[in-house]
């Protein structure tokens, strides 16, 4: 294959790769084949998820181990006319492991290819996404949250876009503070959110918040590909205890700079529980799983904190959300869900 050094990254403003291609082959398929518009694809790219390809078939698909099961992420990344293939040759794969496969962030286009090969599938949850053209914090409606973002900054806040090489102690130390506030036993989620280093950093861009010239907070983008492309707002951290509006006033300074440079979208990536919408459920979708998932979103806040996340997201007026889909193997299986969070390490 051609190599892909400092080549521009495709509909997104601004960034240029110095990977290989070979380097990444998952970087290919979801470059190639935004099809499906899922706006986390990127996180195929996250260490320890694997890639699996089928010889003589274009394509990849994303995916971790997890007890008996094969945690597919994101669908089949491939053309529309080799998907049917490559997702057959991924179920023969996996059950030649003696595996099954539970696929989760399946967009509607997977969903409905999933369902045609014999999975029950529920929708999980939405992703959710702002126009940036039209977007402005002006107005009423945003006056609560220029009020937070206008206290950081009098509180000496201080924005940059850096290098994430260059303070990857910063972020750790961030990182340790606000796991700990967690409490013990507190587990850091991966596999379904970003991450800071590995073969994707080049891709990503990093904002930072400083007091006092010490970082006490970040915000990661990654790239989004296909005709809603742009930026996810992706892994965000904190030091506790620090300033209120911390947060919304990095994401306002990047959310500017995107502007300039005419990204047309900010996506604020997957959240689980949220944005269920009964008439976006396929024929076969199991009753039990939906009824679930409503549920967890009321109570489950020990499982996921789906309602927090989901207020800071509508801080920012969404202007678009993107039903995203869990399939199962035959049918909805509490035991193949848990599966879904042992991939990501919530215990």
């Amino acid at each position: 294959m051609a190599g892909l050094a400092d080549e521009p990254q495709k509909g997104v403003p601004g960034v240029t790769s110095t990977v290989s291609r070979t380097e990444i082959p998952a970087l290919d398929a979801i470059r190639a084949y935004t099809q499906a518009e899922n706006p986390s694809a990127f996180l195929t790219l996250n260490a320890g998820t694997a890639t699996f390809t089928s010889p003589g078939v274009p394509g990849a698909v994303a995916y971790r181990r997890a007890g008996n099961y094969l945690v597919q992420f994101g669908g089949v990344f491939a053309p529309p006319e080799d998907y049917d293939r490559l997702l057959a040759a991924f179920t023969d794969f996996a059950r030649s492991q003696d595996c099954k496969v539970v696929s989760v962030q399946l967009q509607r286009h997977d969903a409905e290819i999933y369902a045609r090969h014999g999975f029950t599938v529920n929708q999980i949850g939405a992703s959710w996404a702002v126009s940036l053209p039209e977007f402005t914090l002006r107005g009423t409606r945003f006056m609560q949250l220029r009020n937070k973002i206008s206290r950081a900054f009098r509180n000496g806040l201080v924005v940059e876009e850096v290098d994430a090489t260059h303070y990857a102690g910063s972020i750790t130390e961030i990182d340790r503070a606000w796991l700990g506030a967690k409490g013990d036993g507190a587990h850091q989620l991966e596999f379904l959110v970003g991450e800071i280093g590995g073969d994707g950093q080049p891709y990503r861009r990093l904002f930072v918040g400083s007091i006092e010239d010490k970082p006490v907070g970040y915000i990661s983008y990654s790239p989004v590909y296909g005709t809603r492309h742009g930026w996810m707002h992706d892994l965000s951290r904190r030091i506790p205890e620090t300033s209120p509006g911390l947060m919304e006033a990095i994401n306002s300074v990047a959310i500017e700079q995107f502007r300039a440079e005419g990204v047309p979208w900010l996506h604020f990536g997957f959240t689980p529980f949220t944005g269920l919408d009964a008439t976006q459920e396929l024929p076969g979708f199991n009753r039990g799983y939906q009824w679930l998932m409503h549920a967890l979103f009321a109570q489950g806040g020990d499982l996921y904190p789906a309602q927090s996340q989901l207020a800071y997201k509508q801080k920012w007026a969404p202007t678009l959300v993107i039903p995203e889909y869990i399939a199962f193997p035959d049918r909805a299986s509490l035991h193949a869900f848990a599966h879904v969070f042992r991939a990501c390490g919530a215990f």
